[in-house]
């Protein structure tokens, strides 16, 4: 279904400042509001699925039901195709640390795991 946009504040369900500033630059010119999910105080819903689409959509229905505003989001990671796609949805989970998130350390990983199949 495809609705047209009508009002004047968008919602981009990320918590990620660099992506919220990303999309908000590409909106700007459409005399749109962004609002990012931090900014509204919004929960970070699980994403549970197995796919980007899937997760992205999680994030993007979690916001609209909080705030009753349109609202947008994406998910993305790294696909490696020698390791059967992985990471994948779960390239942050890889690089996740005690200390915060390490993707050093996740694409240390990776090449460990590439050079085990020999690819």
């Amino acid at each position: 279904m495809i609705r047209k946009f009508t009002g004047d504040t968008l919602v981009v369900a990320t918590h990620n400042n660099g992506k919220l500033e990303e999309i908000a630059s590409l909106i700007r010119p459409f005399s749109v509001s962004v609002k990012g999910a931090a900014e509204l105080k919004l929960a970070e819903p699980e994403e549970t699925e197995t796919t980007f689409v899937g997760n992205a959509r999680i994030k993007a229905h979690a916001a609209a039901q909080a705030t009753g505003l349109p609202s947008l989001s994406d998910d993305s990671g790294i696909e490696i195709d020698a390791l059967d796609g992985a990471p994948g949805v779960y390239t942050a989970d890889w690089a996740e640390t005690p200390n915060g998130r390490d993707f050093v350390m996740a694409m240390t990983k990776a090449n460990d795991m590439l050079d085990q199949r020999g690819a």
